[in-house]
């Protein structure tokens, strides 16, 4: 670990921040694998439903920098493209 105050609090900062990426990453993958399963069962409603709680915890994380905001366009997409063809 550092010598110098700053990046020892530095150092504890991103750990608490790592911590709170990881979280979201794994509610992101949770909705996501979620809304693919209904898709796979062809429920629709299911799916749409499902869809909505994953656009808006994608959204978020991108709002908050976890994930890029073209890579959450690009999941939401590929979802909706999903649903559309049941």
């Amino acid at each position: 670990m550092a010598n110098i105050k700053s990046q020892k609090k530095r150092v504890l900062t991103n750990e608490k921040a790592h911590q709170r990426n990881v979280a979201v990453k794994s509610g992101l993958k949770t909705s996501i694998r979620a809304t693919r399963q209904a898709i796979a069962e062809g429920d629709k409603e299911a799916a749409t439903a499902a869809y909505q709680v994953a656009a808006q915890k994608l959204d978020k994380a991108a709002g908050r920098g976890v994930i890029h905001r073209n890579q959450a366009a690009n999941r939401k997409s590929g979802l909706a493209v999903a649903i559309n063809a049941l």
